[in-house]
């Protein structure tokens, strides 16, 4: 089922999301509700999306990967690389906006998969970027809050 993407300034976006029981990642509702994930992911041409994003309040990330969709419950970011990189972003939840944001350039991941395994991984490029975005929407935090250089998108076709 796709759901609704929240858009700013809806409050729900500005939560911290709570974490998912490790028993209850295997079950039915879980299930359902990150596969309305990745279905709203994809409907809305986006390369990831965050629970919060569609107004439910808990750690569960979807990221685009070449061999698929990959849902990511209680991500933990425990490593950052030292090394940055400055990029322009968008999100769906503020749509027809970009900016410049600084991110590190890889990252070492700690998760728990769809089907409730604990996995570990480093993410490097656009893929640790995406994952930071995303796991900064569960502590209610926005691109915007770390953009430089916004501008809508009706500014960027006038530049062109």
């Amino acid at each position: 089922m796709i759901r609704k993407v929240l858009h700013l300034p809806d409050p729900q976006l500005r939560k911290k999301s709570l974490a998912v029981a490790i028993n209850e990642v295997k079950t039915g509702k879980y299930k359902r509700f990150i596969c309305d994930l990745i279905e709203t992911m994809k409907a809305n041409d986006g390369i990831g999306l965050a629970a919060p994003q569609v107004g439910k309040l808990v750690r569960i990330v979807i990221i685009s990967t070449k061999s698929g969709p990959l849902a990511l419950v209680n991500p933990v970011i425990s490593v950052r690389s030292w090394r940055k990189c400055v990029d322009e972003e968008g999100c769906l939840s503020v749509p027809g906006i970009y900016g410049d944001v600084k991110r590190n350039t890889s990252l070492k991941v700690k998760a728990i998969s769809a089907d409730g395994a604990r996995i570990e991984f480093r993410a490097r490029g656009l893929f640790a970027r995406v994952i930071d975005h995303e796991v900064d929407h569960l502590n209610g935090v926005l691109f915007i809050d770390k953009a430089k250089n916004i501008k809508s998108a009706e500014n960027q076709k006038k530049e062109l």
